[in-house]
């Protein structure tokens, strides 16, 4: 009784949220984002502004996410404790996760790596996680203000957007030189361009917010400045030239990072080019003969990383849809491609198929099936079509990228 009295006022609360913004949905365009596909964002819109959209689930998590975000503190690189070797607090900051003070060193410097086990220092102090959350919650508010039309969900994505990356007194610099540093080793590397991965949802959490009076014509074009300034450090940078030529899953989000913010900042060529790349730059080079990915098994965490990259592919090819490149039907000579990637892992979205590496810790498996979900929506499999339909617990809508 009590279970339903909670499934009645959850639905009725979110009848009365949507119900403002259900009668424009005939005459709304789609909106201009990149890893999220927008013709479908509008037909969700419009979807869950009718009675069997409102009783979602996947929108009711949505909105218990957006809620939560909204009591975010605006953070800034001004918060971290610890500073760049640059000793501008501006400058982004964050350290190697796997390295280690060396035991043996009175010291510990340098620092020794044990491949997946995170050193908590790495996690205080410094920019990494208060810059994804920020990331990830101008995506999630963005997508709430997109489905609802409330103004409170992109008011708090404009504040959140406008202290990290905008107002001069707390604004970060448009580079990434000391991301992921190692004590006794080095101030910053390549492969810390990984941590700006998150920059892919901001861009898509900010185009949701068209329309709204809290997120200015001046606030989206001075963010467009960063991100291109941004843009130009990744790509021409000795760091961003690093991580462009990183083998295993740094390299194939450092091509998504580069694609989306690409196609953000008008370099439409640009991002054709990383696209077209990739059967010989990282098809070839990252997967076997069966889809297997060599280079993330041989990790300590080697289920996680495989999904890891794989998510990269999957946005790569959503953003190629944007870029008029179909990634789906991409291939090598050989038939390496995006969907034998997805054969070899489709199988351990069964709990009872045991994965053939000891890992350090257990991956997560239900992480598979959206992924699959999602890769149907690029293109139809009957191999990966078979394992989701044996899988009811399958999602049906995916209102954010897995």
């Amino acid at each position: 009784m009590k279970t339903s009295l909670i499934c009645f006022v959850l639905g009725a609360c979110l009848a009365a949220t949507l119900a403002p913004v259900a009668q424009a949905q005939t005459t709304a365009s789609a909106p201009r984002t990149y890893a999220l596909h927008g013709e479908r964002l509008l037909a969700q819109r419009s979807y869950l502004a009718s009675p069997a959209g409102q009783k979602s689930p996947e929108l009711a998590q949505l909105l218990r996410d957006a809620d939560q975000a909204l009591r975010l503190r605006e953070a800034s690189v001004m918060d971290k404790t610890s500073v760049a070797a640059s000793g501008d607090k501006h400058d982004y900051f964050s350290m190697g996760p796997y390295w280690w003070p060396d035991p043996q060193k009175p010291n510990g410097l340098p620092y020794i790596r044990k491949d997946g086990k995170v050193n908590p220092e790495s996690r205080t102090g410094n920019d990494h996680l208060a810059m994804s959350a920020t990331c990830r919650a101008v995506e999630t508010l963005g997508l709430a203000f997109w489905f609802t039309g409330q103004e409170r969900y992109a008011a708090k994505a404009a504040a959140l957007a406008r202290t990290w990356f905008l107002q001069p007194a707390t604004r970060m610099n448009p580079n990434l030189q000391y991301a992921q540093a190692i004590p006794g080793i080095t101030p910053g590397r390549g492969i810390g361009l990984i941590d700006a991965r998150h920059f892919i949802n901001l861009q898509d959490g900010l185009a949701l917010l068209a329309g709204s009076s809290s997120w200015t014509a001046a606030d989206q074009s001075a963010m467009q400045t960063w991100l291109g300034a941004y843009y130009q450090w990744l790509r021409t940078s000795a760091n961003g030239q690093d991580e462009a030529d990183e083998l295993n899953n740094h390299g194939t989000w450092y091509d998504a990072q580069a694609v989306a913010l690409a196609l953000g900042t008008g370099h439409l060529d640009e991002a054709r080019r990383i696209l077209q790349a990739l059967p010989e730059k990282r098809f070839a080079v990252q997967l076997d003969a069966q889809g297997n990915q060599p280079r993330e098994l041989a990790r300590t965490k080697s289920l996680s990383y495989s999904l890891f990259n794989l998510q990269a592919y999957l946005i790569l090819a959503q953003l190629g849809q944007a870029a008029g490149v179909d990634v789906w039907k991409l291939a090598t000579p050989d038939g390496k491609n995006l969907a034998s990637a997805l054969h070899a892992i489709a199988p351990y979205a069964d709990p009872a198929k045991p994965w053939p590496q000891a890992d350090l810790e257990e991956g997560d498996r239900a992480k598979i099936l959206p992924l699959l979900v999602q890769a149907l929506q690029l293109g139809e499999d009957p191999v990966l079509r078979a394992v989701v339909k044996a899988h009811p617990g399958a999602p049906t809508l995916l209102l954010r990228a897995p």
